[in-house]
């Protein structure tokens, strides 16, 4: 089932040969990095850099990862990686999910807890909140 307009992000991938364990299939800590590249190109999308948010003096951190993994991934396989984001307090909440193409066979469903800081102290940005919240 194509979910794809229920996202406001998603991002392409496929599986490299390395990133499977001896089982074959996707090591459970690669899937992470398919997540967090995919919240980066998010930020590019958006207009904000990752880096240069760094550069500014916003800290942007992972507080929380609950992934639920659905199906295994294998070398060679073709997948997207989609997102929603959603604020709460200070907190911005992005779901995400893996879906292997083309079938579209649920693969990961996350929910990735980020927060951002200035100067040690957590904080909430405007320019995260406007950019973030007006993605159709």
């Amino acid at each position: 089932m194509d979910e794809s307009n229920k996202y406001q992000f998603e991002l392409a991938f496929k599986v490299r040969d390395y990133e499977c364990d001896l089982q074959g299939v996707v090591n459970n800590s690669v899937y992470q990095n398919y997540l967090e590249h995919t919240r980066h190109e998010f930020l590019n999308a958006v207009g904000l850099n990752f880096a240069g948010l760094f550069n500014q003096g916003i800290v942007a951190v992972v507080a929380r990862a609950d992934i639920q993994y659905k199906y295994p991934l294998k070398s060679g396989d073709e997948f997207v990686c989609r997102l929603n984001v959603e604020k709460e307090g200070i907190k911005y909440l992005f779901h995400q999910s893996i879906y292997r193409l083309p079938d579209e066979k649920l693969c990961i469903k996350a929910i990735i807890t980020t927060v951002t800081t200035k100067d040690g102290k957590l904080r909430v940005f405007k320019e995260l909140d406007n950019a973030f919240l007006n993605v159709k």
